[in-house]
């Protein structure tokens, strides 16, 4: 194609700003949002729903702590202010168990459509298959930094949101049976797709046809003592942006010691599923441990993932962090 010589363009480009005078197209005011004030994250309050969650006992899908679980968690973001869906189905488990789930969904200003999805799971693991007593591997753990933290974090947002609401609206949902996945233990083939179990019935089946979102953040494990968050590979690839918007941030209000600006691991996560089913780009914000045998600490997956692990000061470098970024968005 060959350039129009730079007069005959200048003249052109004068008429088209003419024409567009004349019809006002290019006058249109653009509109600036003032900008929102972040509230301040509450770690007491993050770690005491912590506890609660590790008081019921371990939130295995199928037993009577996981019904009393769910129906706390439906009922605390109801009384923040969401407006509540409790998504119900049975699903199967690596070994053929028929597991009875609940994915608790918390709709903040659900009459929006610009969406931002934060999630977590909120089940604790069957088996301790990494414990160093073999006779406890095939009983639950409390999970209290795997899953009860994260929840708590999302917790203590929703806290905020009726009184203090977004640009965008927030979802907050918590995944279940993402941690019944096949056990390292026992010398079983592997079986594809066994983890993250509520995160793919909800991408095949959204609580709203066709929902969407901006972005979703995943919390997981993000509440233990000296955690570091390094930057999740798979995150990296769908959404490299928003991991460097929200690690920069952290950097920014002086989280910059826990979000390091380095790759981590790649984990088969709901983040995963959550992209794979509803083209939703996502950032998974868990804990990496490259010194580790199993890069997440060696409380992962045993009998010691208790309450002693939690630390008020992770919660709060999470969970401000967080806050930051959705209050930022326009």
């Amino acid at each position: 194609m060959s350039r129009i010589p730079s007069i005959l363009a200048i003249i052109l480009l004068f008429i088209a700003q003419a024409c567009g005078q004349k019809t006002g197209g290019s006058n249109t005011p653009l509109i600036v949002k003032d900008k929102l004030t972040t509230p301040e994250f509450n770690a007491d309050s993050a770690y005491s729903y912590v506890e609660t969650q590790v008081n019921f006992g371990p939130r295995v899908p199928n037993s009577s702590a996981h019904l009393a679980c769910a129906d706390y968690l439906a009922a605390k973001l109801s009384s923040f202010g969401a407006e509540v869906i409790a998504q119900e189905a049975e699903v199967r488990a690596f070994d053929g168990t028929r597991l009875n789930i609940r994915n608790i969904i918390g709709q903040f200003q659900p009459e929006k459509n610009d969406r931002i999805m934060l999630y977590a799971h909120w089940d604790s693991r069957p088996f301790a298959d990494y414990d160093s007593n073999p006779a406890k591997r095939d009983t639950p753990i409390d999970g209290a930094n795997d899953g009860a933290s994260g929840v708590a974090v999302l917790l203590e947002i929703a806290r905020h949101l009726s009184e203090n609401p977004t640009y965008p609206a927030i979802d907050i949902i918590f995944f279940d049976a993402e941690d019944y996945g096949q056990p390292d233990h026992k010398s079983l083939p592997f079986q594809p797709d066994t983890w993250c179990l509520g995160s793919q019935y909800w991408g095949k089946h959204p609580h709203k046809s066709n929902y969407y979102a901006r972005y979703g953040i995943l919390l997981d494990m993000v509440g233990a003592k000296d955690a570091l968050f390094y930057q999740e590979q798979f995150s990296l690839q769908i959404a490299p942006k928003l991991v460097d918007q929200i690690w920069r941030i952290a950097g920014e209000i002086g989280y910059g010691s826990k979000f390091i600006f380095e790759e981590g691991g790649m984990i088969t996560d709901d983040h995963v599923y959550v992209y794979r089913h509803r083209q939703i780009p996502s950032v998974n914000i868990i804990q990496y441990d490259p010194s580790s045998n199993t890069s997440f600490g060696s409380y992962w997956h045993t009998h010691k993932d208790t309450m002693g692990n939690i630390d008020r000061a992770t919660l709060k470098a999470v969970g401000q962090t967080v806050l930051e970024t959705i209050y930022r968005e326009q």
